[in-house]
């Protein structure tokens, strides 16, 4: 099986990884980031898509406390059905 899981409706399926470092990995609400456009939300039923992320802080609302967050350096993120993959300070 693949790192992916189908969502199973209203959530995201997040994986924000680095080469030696799992940052996150599960359901999520909301994923913030920022690209060179600017800063940027990804939510439930977003659009599919793929971006270069900018230097800065990425922000996960696992919708259970604090979010979960971390500094990056430089990325790619991918959404594609709710499942997002992020792959960071490459």
């Amino acid at each position: 099986m693949g790192l992916l899981k189908r969502s199973t409706g209203g959530e995201l399926q997040v994986v924000a990884r680095a080469p030696f470092n799992v940052y996150y990995e599960g359901p999520a609400q909301t994923l913030s980031a920022a690209n060179k456009i600017g800063q940027f939300d990804v939510l439930p039923g977003h659009a599919d898509f793929f971006s270069v992320l900018s230097p800065g802080e990425v922000s996960i609302n696992t919708g259970s406390g604090e979010p979960v967050t971390f500094p990056i350096n430089n990325g790619i993120i991918t959404v594609r059905d709710d499942n997002v993959m992020l792959f960071c300070n490459m």
